[in-house]
């Protein structure tokens, strides 16, 4: 064939085709455009196929550069030769011109270039079949190292793009693979040249883009944190264009695309973070049931992103939020509340305030919306909501105690949460000291401040740990005397004596109060049981007056003087119907060390009582015994019943029993340390006598 190629061709052409000259090698290119012309006239099609092997095997291939340039430019001038008939041998044709694209030598390159020009510009849309190899070529030729290739390239390119945009026979189908394939490329070359082809190819109204856009989306965000600043313009052009498209669209894959957007919103650059964050604000109002699988997800990109340190992202993620939690799915339609709860307890332990209370406003949402189905998964998610009770933002531990409260409607919930509390307190005074009032205040107002104080009682009362009970009981005595949120509370105490409810109040409170007589005294001057609050002072041994004892004195004798007890201060306008008040605080006074401030505070107080001189004494050993002579509540004629209903006697001597306990654990205490000091002693004795 090469021979006959020879006979055809004279010698002295392809002397000139493989010339050094540019103008010898396009002077011998046209003869053969003259030959083949005459052959493709006379249908000796064979001999075509002769001369395009020798260009093909004797030049293209040669190790001569100038040869190499010379067959392009023959190959080319072959089909221009060839005119309509060319398609025919573009088998022969483009293969050898697309293997010199990666030619070594950049003149090489650029000839490739210039002949695949005009080839194209002789069979147009004939050569589609070879689309994806050429625009894999271009592809690399976009970042061709010399300048004068990577102008021929963009020449072809724009030809090629005019080319596909003008034929019905190009293949998305086929594409898309080789440039989902080339969207991982970093070089800013190859990327304007992927964006570019993207942006024609969605031009094109007959090539659904739209449909492969999952497909290629997740390169195009890739793009917006280029360093090129053209390259994320555009690429944001695209994504922009895209997104108005899926708006106007009536069908959408929204949930592969979706899967790509969480992904994205998590980025570190900002501008990606904002575009996907957009994207999953318009797929939230536009996707409808097609997103449910993917809610879980999305709220898993939206929840950090409301924190962002940019508030544009963090505007559009809260918008997000809103609209994602107002839609009211069904668990039966594939609505996931597990993996909702599961991303929730997650951002319970964000850095950042914003996404943890907006976490908790899910859990919120989700136990109102669905009771059942949420109580279903509070074994995995009670720990995370009451170890949140430790937050350090009081908002934070607001919002945890609405859940709480929530799903404490149920008793047993709520006896498991308070029973945390007391446990968590008990393992963390400092969370007790800042946090406990705020804590207990709040369940107060959300479950009721006598329901919660009964439950709190009632688990105290057989704590174990008798030093934890004490401090835990003073705290609650504490918020007691002094929260506005309890004022109903006191109020039902202060009837103790005459009303039902009261007592039993007053006898359920008491049985953990008496872990510590200065809250049992408090409890019982608000309870207006003076006379026992007497005898609770007159029992009092010399072991229990001690400094935390006094300091505690200390409060109740500053309380004394507050709002809360103002009714006790105007009793005393009326010392002959209340002498067991007086002799309280005389009681309360003599326990107090005279240089204290709390004891001038109190003496200046009783110093005011009008005809305190006119106490009575009595020297009963039994105070009980002067109940009809001087009533507590004030009135001599009326009846004692009410307050006989309770037992105090037996309170004493329950109060006292406690007392007992305390003291023996102290000595128990003393005497461990002891032991522990006499041990470390000897242990140095015998190491120092075996020295």
């Amino acid at each position: 064939m090469a021979a006959d190629a020879l006979s055809i061709i004279p010698g002295a052409v392809l002397r000139n085709l493989s010339d050094k000259l540019y103008e010898k090698r396009k002077n011998a290119a046209l003869e053969i455009e003259g030959i083949v012309k005459q052959l493709a006239t006379a249908g000796e099609h064979e001999k075509i196929s002769a001369v395009i092997s020798l260009l093909t095997n004797d030049f293209t291939y040669s190790p001569q550069a100038n040869h190499r340039k010379g067959g392009l430019i023959g190959l080319a001038a072959v089909t221009v030769g060839l005119t309509s008939e060319a398609a025919q041998h573009l088998e022969q044709i483009v293969p050898p011109v697309l293997n010199s694209f990666l030619d070594q030598d950049s003149r090489v390159r650029y000839y490739a270039c210039e002949a695949l020009y005009n080839i194209a510009k002789v069979v147009r849309g004939d050569f589609i079949i070879y689309f994806n190899k050429i625009f894999d070529a271009l592809c690399k030729l976009s970042a061709d190292s010399d300048a004068n290739v990577q102008s021929a390239a963009h020449l072809l390119d724009r030809l090629v793009k005019d080319i596909v945009t003008e034929s019905d026979q190009f293949s998305i189908e086929e594409f898309i693979p080789l440039l989902r394939e080339r969207m991982n490329v970093l070089n800013p070359y190859v990327r304007q040249f992927l964006v570019g082809w993207i942006t024609v190819l969605d031009s094109v109204p007959d090539i659904d883009m739209l449909g492969f856009l999952p497909d290629f989306l997740d390169g195009l965000f890739n793009m917006l944190s280029d360093s090129s600043h053209e390259i994320r313009q555009q690429a944001d052009a695209a994504l922009s264009e895209f997104l108005q498209e899926i708006k106007n669209s009536p069908n959408v894959d929204y949930g592969r695309m979706a899967e790509i957007l969480v992904r994205r919103a998590g980025s570190t650059d900002e501008f990606t973070r904002l575009t996907s964050i957009t994207w999953i604000n318009e797929f939230v109002k536009l996707g409808g049931e097609q997103l449910v699988p993917y809610y879980a997800d999305i709220l898993g990109a939206i929840l950090p992103c409301i924190s962002d340190e940019e508030e544009k992202i963090r505007v559009v993620a809260r918008e997000t939020n809103e609209e994602l939690r107002a839609i009211k799915a069904d668990p039966a339609e594939g609505f996931d509340i597990g993996a909702i709860l599961s991303i929730a307890k997650r951002e319970l332990n964000s850095e950042h305030e914003a996404t943890r209370i907006e976490a908790l406003h899910w859990f919120f949402t989700l136990l109102d919306r669905y009771r059942a189905e949420f109580l279903a998964y509070l074994n995995d998610i009670f720990h995370p909501l009451l170890n949140a009770l430790s937050d350090p933002s009081d908002a934070v531990v607001l919002l945890v105690l609405e859940v709480h409260a929530c799903i404490a409607e149920e008793s047993h919930h709520f006896h498991h949460l308070v029973s945390y509390l007391i446990r968590t307190f008990h393992n963390n005074h400092f969370l007790l000291e800042k946090r406990g009032a705020l804590i207990v205040r709040r369940l107060c107002v959300l479950l009721g401040a006598e329901k919660v104080y009964r439950e709190f009682s009632t688990i105290l009362e057989s704590e174990v740990d008798l030093d934890f009970a004490s401090v835990m009981v003073q705290a609650l005595n504490l918020i007691l005397l002094t929260s506005t949120e309890l004022g109903e509370l006191r109020s039902l105490l202060k009837k103790s004596l005459v009303d039902s409810c009261g007592k039993d109040l007053f006898q359920s409170l008491y049985a953990s109060w008496r872990h510590s007589p200065m809250a049992t005294i408090s409890l019982c001057l608000l309870a207006q049981a003076y006379s026992h609050a007497s005898c609770v002072i007159q029992s009092l041994g010399e072991e229990d007056i001690n400094v935390k004892f006094l300091v505690q004195l200390d409060k109740l004798i500053r309380l004394l003087e507050t709002p809360v007890f103002a009714y006790l201060r105007l009793q005393l306008l009326e010392p002959g119907k209340h002498t067991w008040l007086l002799k309280t605080l005389y009681g309360l006074l003599m326990l107090l060390p005279q240089q204290s401030a709390a004891f001038k505070i109190l003496r200046t107080r009783l110093k005011t009582v009008p005809f305190s001189e006119n106490l009575k004494r009595t020297s009963s050993a039994n105070p009980y015994s002067q109940i009809l002579q001087v009533t507590e509540d004030g009135n001599r004629n009326q009846d004692t019943q009410n307050y006989s209903a309770i037992n105090f006697p037996f309170l004493l001597q329950q109060f006292e029993n406690m007392q007992l306990q305390h003291r023996n654990h102290l000595k128990d205490q003393l005497q461990s340390r002891k032991s522990a000091s006499a041990l470390t002693l000897s242990q140095v004795f015998c190491f120092c006598s075996h020295i």
